[in-house]
């Protein structure tokens, strides 16, 4: 075993030291390299590069650094006039929460460029953060926790106090079921017991935090009635859990995930409650109120976040 780890360890050494002359040329020609649209990739280079040979998509190989048999499709390679920035468009939407590796065939003269493109880690982390908070909402775009949503969404402080409840038990409950789903579940193969663990856990602690609230603010606590119950099973809570395992998510991805989506809850209740204030003071027909309305103010908040479809920060 020894000998066999030797030998692994040697061939490793040779090849990184074969590459390396190949990834210090491209930090030598490469200024800068990022992602720009779902399925473009600009290039930098320090100076002029022949316009011939960066516009020849046949010199390009590309593909994710976790599958390099597997080689992405580059449709057109446009250089600007300065001759220092590239664009590189792709037949399919990039998966820019992967590494991504290029080589450039015969680019100033070097037999071939190898570089590596991939998206800032703190950027990946925000961006999990914003898609949860208003690119897919929980409520307006996944329709999840509707029940708690209508039940509590009728004045601002109840609608307030649930949502920082609610993502309080979010963020605990995710933290929790990433430490059991990735070192009591995975190592013991029990995978399928997925559900009853996360709600065995999301029950802890919001029985946890019924036992706070009921000695700290009995007036919250009262005012929650049966809907802090409904945190238990409430899909909203159980989506996070099912989510970070289905992504195999690190606990900092976890974290953010859960804050966005705890966020995206309370901002929904947020903007629910003060249309329902108002609600109580307009003349609405007999025949839509109570739910009818609720509902088509609900449909009308769910077109309005689909304008953050498509939304890229970084």
């Amino acid at each position: 075993m020894k000998t066999l780890a030797k030998i692994k360890f040697i061939v490793l050494a040779v090849l990184l030291f074969l590459a390396a002359p190949l990834f210090s040329q491209a930090e030598g020609l490469i200024a800068d390299q990022s992602f720009k649209a779902d399925n473009e990739i600009l290039v930098t280079f320090t100076g002029p590069v022949d316009k011939a040979v960066a516009e020849d998509i046949g010199n390009y190989t590309v593909y994710e650094e976790p599958d390099p048999d597997i080689r992405l499709v580059v449709s057109s390679a446009t250089l600007n006039e300065e001759g220092k920035r590239l664009s590189l468009i792709f037949t399919e939407p990039l998966n820019t929460a992967t590494t991504h590796v290029i080589s450039i065939k015969g680019l100033a003269g070097i037999e071939k460029t190898t570089f590596t493109v991939s998206k800032s880690y703190l950027g990946y982390l925000f961006g999990i953060l914003i898609s949860a908070l208003l690119i897919n909402n929980f409520v307006f775009t996944k329709y999840l926790g509707l029940c708690v949503f209508f039940g509590t969404s009728k004045k601002k402080d109840t609608a307030k106090g649930m949502g920082v409840v609610f993502t309080l038990v979010m963020v605990v409950s995710a933290l929790m079921s990433w430490f059991f789903y990735n070192f009591i579940l995975i190592p013991y193969d029990l995978n399928f017991l997925q559900i009853v663990v996360f709600i065995g856990l999301v029950s802890l602690t919001v029985q946890a935090v019924d036992t706070v609230l009921r000695k700290v603010n009995p007036i919250l606590f009262n005012s929650f009635g049966v809907y802090l119950v409904l945190v238990i099973a409430n899909c909203v809570i159980i989506a996070v859990p099912l989510i970070l395992a289905n992504n195999n998510y690190n606990i900092f991805e976890t974290f953010m995930l859960a804050l966005g989506a705890g966020g995206g809850f309370l901002l929904a209740l947020y903007l629910m409650s003060s249309v329902s204030e108002r609600m109580q003071l307009a003349n609405i027909p007999p025949s839509f109120k109570g739910l009818p309305i609720s509902f088509i103010v609900a449909g009308q908040f769910a077109m309005a976040f689909l304008g953050f479809s498509g939304l890229q920060l970084f």
